[in-house]
């Protein structure tokens, strides 16, 4: 069934074909528990190592010729649906998701990845530069920042251009994304309204933004910025998940949600680039 957002031919994927980045990723799925559902599974690459961890896969693939092929080689704990990924209703049930991702639907996917209520960690190869954006890599974006009180970013790895066939014209990376236990703010669209506001106001740094916008008095705001030891220069970009949520308890006169398993987040810095991908496969 073609998709709306282009012809079936429009939606041909880049496969993976480097094993020790097949490998990695099937390492970090098998941290979390439960089903996992595989997005863009095309011709199993990821699905039947995926099945050798004993646990309930579901491969989604729009191209019903490689659904059929998988369909055929996949052991029993393996179910192909012949379904657009951009259609498909996650399982509302504790889930991995791990997924290939058509570089040109990147947005719409993690949008829909995003808003779904049952995953609790997603491995995902997208664009590198997407990657890098999510996770805050040289600054945060607004989307991000929007989603960081409930998603953990991270960057696994870069996959370059010549691991996928046919390559690409860019170098993937695998993106991982952690559901919070504890979210670390409660109110989600004042608070994305808050962000917005922020990253899209004028100003020469984050003092003179957040004092236009009227939104935290200048005691307060000196005080903070004293105390999370963020110059009043820095921009928008340069906070982080911590900081954006007490940024926000401290605009709405209250405290920020206490997390329970704080973790220590690594320097925001490019990983080193997995090796070259073997012949064949």
């Amino acid at each position: 069934m073609p998709s709306r957002y282009g012809s079936r031919q429009d939606l041909g994927q880049n496969f993976l074909v480097d094993r020790d980045i097949i490998k990695l990723i099937r390492r970090t799925a098998q941290r979390a528990e439960g089903p996992i559902v595989d997005l863009g599974a095309g011709d199993g690459a990821l699905t039947l190592p995926l099945s050798q961890l004993g646990r309930p896969v579901t491969a989604v693939e729009l191209d019903p010729r490689r659904a059929r092929r998988l369909s055929a080689r996949a052991p029993g704990n393996v179910t192909v649906v012949g379904e657009d990924i951009l259609r498909f209703r996650l399982p509302a049930v504790p889930h991995t998701i791990v997924g290939n991702i058509p570089f040109h639907i990147t947005t719409a996917t993690m949008r829909r990845i995003l808003a779904a209520p049952g995953w609790v960690s997603a491995v995902l190869v997208v664009q590198w530069e997407v990657a890098r954006r999510r996770a805050g890599i040289g600054g945060g974006s607004l989307v991000t920042a929007e989603s960081w009180p409930w998603f953990d970013f991270s960057v696994l790895g870069r996959v370059p251009r010549f691991a996928f066939r046919p390559a690409p014209s860019v170098d993937g990376g695998i993106l991982v994304i952690e559901r919070r236990p504890e979210p670390l703010v409660r109110e989600r669209r004042e608070y994305r309204d808050f962000v917005k506001q922020v990253f899209t106001g004028r100003g020469r740094g984050l003092r003179e933004i957040l004092q236009r916008t009227g939104r935290v008095p200048a005691r307060e705001l000196s005080a903070w910025l004293r105390a999370h030891g963020v110059s009043p220069q820095a921009l928008p970009k340069d906070l982080t998940a911590e900081q954006w949520a007490s940024l926000w308890a401290t605009a709405r006169g209250g405290h920020a949600a206490p997390q329970r398993h704080p973790r220590r987040r690594p320097p925001a810095r490019s990983p080193r680039t997995p090796r070259a991908p073997r012949s064949g496969g």
